[in-house]
């Protein structure tokens, strides 16, 4: 467990191109899991929980870990699975999404392992809405699947989506009339999330579902008019997303005479010092964590009521 953590600590610092890391981990059965190793802060054996009346159903209990009381969610009910029965011999994973911090309960973790984005591919098509993948990868000859921890999250406890009606009131993107926000964003929680909180700004929508996906259209977009500013105001991406992340989007876009001058917001669960440094890295005009829907609508509107073609 020790040599886990060592591992935890150490690959979190690491600033990659198109790469991640995934802890791997099982619930109740054979499959194996992934979490990507920037969300995690720590990998416990499963301390005493304690029960509270009137908790979620998928939250076991609380706990006390390094001065924070942490719910602790059973992942394997959260996905229409059984019970983690064996309390004592399960492990947590302590993780940041959303501004907060939770304990998903795991039946056993075992190792992390390196890989890139274009390795991680979206689910196979089929899966449904219902589905709880937001992507899956092939390690030695095994199917991981990767969790939509954002509609996990989001079904226990909804995250406001509507923007205040003050700064709906306020926003003026007069400016960018007729032009498109464009979002790239795996989570289909999280599409409608950002949706819900631009809409009101009045200007049409377009979304994809990953960061290649994203890119090949805004090229098609700028092949029609020279230049992608033309018809797209803004993008708002999601760091994490199979096939090509955010960082890599953003760069490629920065590099690309006929994109560059597209304002990118970079929205993401992911959080720290860590992130501020790729920011700056790779270009990106701002940072966002999720989710707080004012805060996105304002840096959105900002960036719309300025001259998207002036760097």
């Amino acid at each position: 467990m020790s040599n886990i953590m060592d591992s935890v600590n150490q690959r979190t610092q690491l600033v990659g191109q198109n790469r991640l890391e995934l802890l791997l981990f099982r619930l109740n059965g054979k499959q194996r899991f992934g979490i990507n190793v920037f969300k995690v802060r720590e990998v416990l054996k499963c301390p005493p929980l304690t029960q509270i009346p009137k908790l979620n159903a998928l939250v076991r209990g609380i706990a006390h870990i390094r001065g924070q009381t942490i719910s602790i969610i059973d992942l394997s009910l959260a996905t229409g699975g059984r019970r983690i029965e064996n309390l004592e011999n399960g492990f947590i994973i302590i993780a940041e999404y959303n501004r907060s911090v939770q304990g998903f309960l795991v039946g056993s973790v075992e190792r992390i392992i390196n890989t890139k984005w274009d390795s991680i591919l979206p689910p196979p098509k089929g899966t449904g809405k219902a589905s709880y993948l937001t992507a899956v990868t092939e390690i030695e000859d095994e199917l991981i699947e990767i969790l939509d921890v954002e509609k996990i999250l989001n079904e226990i406890s909804p995250l406001k989506t509507d923007i205040s009606k003050d700064l709906a009131d306020s926003l003026d993107v007069k400016s960018s009339a007729g032009k498109i926000i464009f979002i790239a964003d795996d989570s289909s929680v999280a599409r409608n999330q950002v949706k819900k909180a631009l809409t009101p700004l009045g200007l049409e929508i377009e979304v994809a579902h990953n960061g290649l996906e994203a890119l090949n259209r805004l090229k098609e977009i700028a092949s029609e008019t020279g230049d992608v500013t033309d018809r797209v105001g803004i993008l708002v991406s999601d760091i994490e997303m199979p096939v090509m992340d955010g960082y890599t989007l953003t760069a490629e876009i920065k590099n690309n005479s006929e994109l560059s001058r597209l304002r990118v917001v970079l929205h993401t669960s992911l959080s720290g010092v860590f992130n501020q440094a790729m920011v700056k890295k790779v270009g990106a005009d701002d940072f966002i964590a999720k989710f707080h829907p004012d805060e996105l609508a304002t840096a959105v509107g900002k960036w719309l009521g300025t001259d998207s073609k002036v760097k």
